[in-house]
């Protein structure tokens, strides 16, 4: 087997699964383009089709959710890359060259959009959709509960193509083998490995798999990926049970948030907050879980004080 062979592979050996020939992108007529970008571009096409199905179902105006949706697309990808860089600024500074930096900063080929800048970005321009619009805040995020888990789980397969977003060491069922040679192809594996992305713990337990030197890691793109699949049918399955309005996006908040608190704690690649050790994206998660939790559990208990009066008063 040889090095053309092989560094494309991607093994899951403890499930004993090999995939083949897994390319980064495609050529068209020389021009390269990024399995990750058209993950983002099928998720917005996904989160469209759910949205406006959800809208028909709720009798709402679905030509709304096309302006919002043809709206969105930039705020959304603009605010997850600002995001990223302003927690990785040292990386994208080229000292003396501010063609470089900026050049940089907006190559989003390669990944580094942060999923919590997306959502930022995306509140805030449906709060001034809404508005200008005189429509329910809370209903368009009920609605649009729906589209942003399908367009996250559509978009980790763009981590899957790229090789990036795993967790640390492990040889669990799930572990998934990387080739070394296809960062030493991509000539970043001294960088990854200076960052910690690639830990010692990686190095020091390689797997030769088919013949092959990998690093076998948590694939916490997947586990991500399957916790908002779960998430998002738990939501289909209770959306008959809805019992006010903005229940689904509290729900989305708080279960997405604990979702991602915990899986992010596997990652090696995190981003930090200064030099604290504390990883933003736990933060922010932990964050949403106890805000979003608490808002369910008072509206909850509200809503059963209030029924409880009105049966009261029937009697």
């Amino acid at each position: 087997m040889t090095i053309s062979d092989y560094f494309r592979y991607i093994f899951f050996p403890n499930l004993g699964i090999t995939l083949k020939n897994i390319g980064d992108h495609i050529s068209i007529f020389g021009f390269e383009i990024k399995f990750y970008g058209i993950a983002i571009t099928v998720g917005f096409i996904l989160a469209y089709v759910l949205v406006t199905r959800e809208a028909k179902r709720t009798n709402q105006d679905t030509e709304i959710y096309l302006d919002f949706m043809l709206i969105l697309v930039i705020p959304v990808i603009l605010g997850a890359r600002l995001y990223y860089i302003l927690f990785r600024l040292d990386e994208y500074i080229v000292k003396g060259n501010l063609k470089e930096t900026l050049l940089g900063m907006i190559n989003i080929r390669n990944g580094g959009l942060a999923i919590y800048g997306g959502v930022i970005a995306g509140v805030l321009t449906g709060i001034i959709f809404c508005k200008k619009k005189k429509i329910n805040i809370w209903q368009l995020a009920d609605t649009a509960a729906f589209g942003l888990l399908i367009g996250q789980i559509i978009g980790r397969f763009g981590n899957f193509f790229n090789r990036e977003a795993f967790g640390e060491y492990t040889n669990s069922l799930f572990a998934m083998g990387i080739p070394l040679d296809y960062y030493r192809n991509e000539g970043s594996i001294n960088g990854l490995i200076a960052d910690g992305v690639i830990s010692d713990a990686m190095l020091n337990n390689t797997q030769m798999i088919n013949g092959v030197e990998c690093i076998t890691v948590h694939p916490t793109f997947l586990y991500e990926l399957m916790w908002n699949l779960m998430l998002l049918i738990f939501l289909y399955i209770y959306r008959k049970h809805k019992k006010f309005t903005g229940e689904f996006a509290l729900m989305y908040v708080a279960g997405y948030g604990l979702g991602r608190s915990i899986i992010e704690g596997f990652r090696t690649d995190s981003l930090m907050l200064g030099s604290t050790g504390i990883r933003i994206s736990q933060l922010v998660g932990i964050s949403c879980f106890v805000i979003a939790g608490a808002v369910l559990i008072y509206r909850y208990i509200k809503l059963a004080k209030e029924n409880k009066t009105v049966i009261t008063e029937d009697k």
